[in-house]
Formats: structure tokens, sequence, C-alpha cells
């Protein structure tokens, strides 16, 4: 497990609004103000993943400010990215106010002021996101490039901004099981992802490193594979074809980024891998083994049997009574 959680009930009532800013401020230096600071209710869970933070947070409504004056005593050149999950949130900057709903995302500089503010502060009601504090020079884009996307409702349900709010929001089911030897590559994964979501907004991804447009690609091949786990058509070819290139570049990156493994061990892996979870699954203990594989693309028991005893070292039937025997 890699990162900081905090829960608000682990914490003295007294003290639950200080120790949650408190953590925030790691690398968020702001003003913080809440009407529900005396009953505060919060959960956050910090990822230091290199020189990038992630954090996945849910609270009562909360200001954040950053005042001139801040600026001006501290400043760490940071590119603050936040997704919201929820409505109710608006910043106020320079050019103006701009409030913000459910999956957009927004930019802010830390060389700048701002005041991101609950719309209905007054109201107990969660707001839920993820903030994401970048470096400015992790970012190959110049600065002046990403001025012109400050402080603006930003698009994340559609092409790489979907990707990247995908990977922000899975990030916190996954941190369970990362270690902190996994950190350094989910930093540079967000930064690659955040630098070519911010190229495509611009009409600039020409101008990003070849490396950060490669990982970049993998990951959409990734989740382009996760989606389609099922379709027993999924192959290099198809793959390739969805994503205007050739097999052999797809094999040439994709190998480049996992450390030689192929796309069609990739593959099978993610599928054993969905089969173990159904096998572990007590819903789904009355469906036959057999059903389960060919779920999962596994359409010969025998074939089955030998790759999940391999991979896992128990049969699928041995690997499901121990399962779901743990789980009574």
């Amino acid at each position: 497990m890699i990162g900081t959680m905090f829960r608000s009930e682990d914490v003295p009532a007294t003290d639950r609004f200080d120790y949650w800013r408190e953590l925030i401020v790691r690398t968020r230096s702001n003003d913080f103000i809440s009407t529900h600071s005396a009953e505060f209710w919060g959960e956050l869970r910090l990822l230091e993943l290199g020189p990038t933070t992630v954090m996945q947070t849910s609270f009562l409504p909360t200001r954040f400010r950053r005042s001139p004056r801040m600026v001006r005593q501290c400043d760490r050149e940071l590119y603050h990215l936040t997704l919201m999950h929820d409505t109710g949130m608006a910043l106020d900057h320079a050019d103006g106010t701009t409030a913000f709903g459910p999956q957009d995302l927004h930019l802010v500089d830390s060389s700048r002021p701002y005041d991101f503010w609950p719309a209905n502060g007054s109201e107990r009601r969660v707001v839920r996101g993820v903030g994401v504090d970048i470096p400015k020079a992790l970012l190959p884009l110049p600065p002046h490039r990403v001025r012109g996307l400050l402080n603006q409702r930003l698009p994340g349900r559609e092409g790489i901004g979907a990707l990247l709010t995908d990977f922000l929001t899975g990030l916190d089911r996954q941190a369970d099981t990362l270690q902190p030897s996994d950190a350094p590559r989910m930093g540079r994964v967000v930064v690659d992802l955040l630098a070519a979501w911010i190229g495509q907004l611009l009409d600039a991804e020409a101008a990003l490193p070849t490396e950060t447009r490669q990982r970049a690609l993998t990951e959409r091949i990734r989740a382009f594979v996760q989606q389609n786990l099922h379709d027993p058509e999924l192959t290099p070819p198809t793959i390739a074809a969805a994503h205007h290139i050739s097999v052999s570049y797809l094999h040439r990156i994709f190998q480049q980024q996992t450390q030689g493994e192929t796309v069609a061990a990739w593959i099978r892996g993610q599928r054993l891998e969905g089969a173990r979870r159904d096998l572990a699954n007590p819903d789904l203990a009355c469906t036959s083994i057999h059903t389960v594989a060919v779920r999962w693309n596994f359409p010969r028991a025998a074939d089955f049997a030998r790759t999940f005893r391999a991979a896992y070292g128990l049969s699928p039937s041995e690997y499901r009574h121990q399962a779901l025997s743990e789980g009574m």
C-alpha cells in the first residue's frame, strides 16, 4: 500500500478540520475556511507518486483561497488539476468566476491567486473530487501555451480527457495493492496523460516528446483492451486498427512500455485475472467454472485449468473453494 489515508472519524472531533487541512498543505498552500469546521467530516487519500501528488478526497464544503500575499511568500511552481465528482464549487480568478459540475476538470497555477469556494457553503453536502499537483517543470509544454487553459471548465468525458479521468478515479481502487516501487511509474503515467490531454486541447500534440506520446498511447491501448476483454475478436490487428497504427508499431511500443510483454500475453493475463475475480465472487458461486471461463474467452476447459494453475498455483475449483471459504 502507498500513500496516507485520513478519515475524520479516526481523529477527535476538535482536531478533524486542522488535521485534514495539514495533509493538503503538504502540496497546496491555501487558506482553508469552512462553516463546518467545528463538526467537520472528510476523507482523504494522499498518494505521493514521485514528484507528483494525487489526492482522492471527500469533504464538507470548504473554501480554498490562495491570496496574492501567499503567492509572494511561497510558490512551489505547481499546476493544480482538479477533477470534480459533484456540483457546487466555483472558482474566482483574475478573469471572472467559473462554476464546475460533475466530471469537469480545471487547472490552476500556484503562481496566480485564486479562490475556490462552495456555491452552497452553508449546506451540509459532501463534495467529492480528485486533486493532482504536478511541478510545472515536468509538463513538456511552455507555460505561455498552458496559460490559455487555466481556470476554465475543461472536458473530461471523451478522448484523452476521459482516459485521464478514469485513471485518476481508478487510482483510489488500486492504492491498497500498489507498492512503493510502483509510485514513480504511476506518477509518470499521470504526467504523460496530463501532457497528452493538454496537448490535445491546444492542438499541440506534435510538440510533445516522442516518449510522452508513446506512453500516453500505451495507456489508451490498455484502456481499450480493458473495455473489450469479453470480445473474442480482440486481437492485435483489431487494436492497431482502432488506434490508426500498424500492428508492428503496436507491438514495438507495447513491449517498450511493458518490459517486453507482448500484447497477446497481456490480454491473456487480464482475462485470467477477470476469471480469478469472478471465481472469488460469492455472488457468482452458483455459476459454473466453465461459464466463467467462456465469459473470459477460455472456451476449452483443459486449457483454462492449465493456464490458471500455472498463474495461481491452484486449479480453478481449488481456488474458488479456498477464496469462498476465507470470505465466509
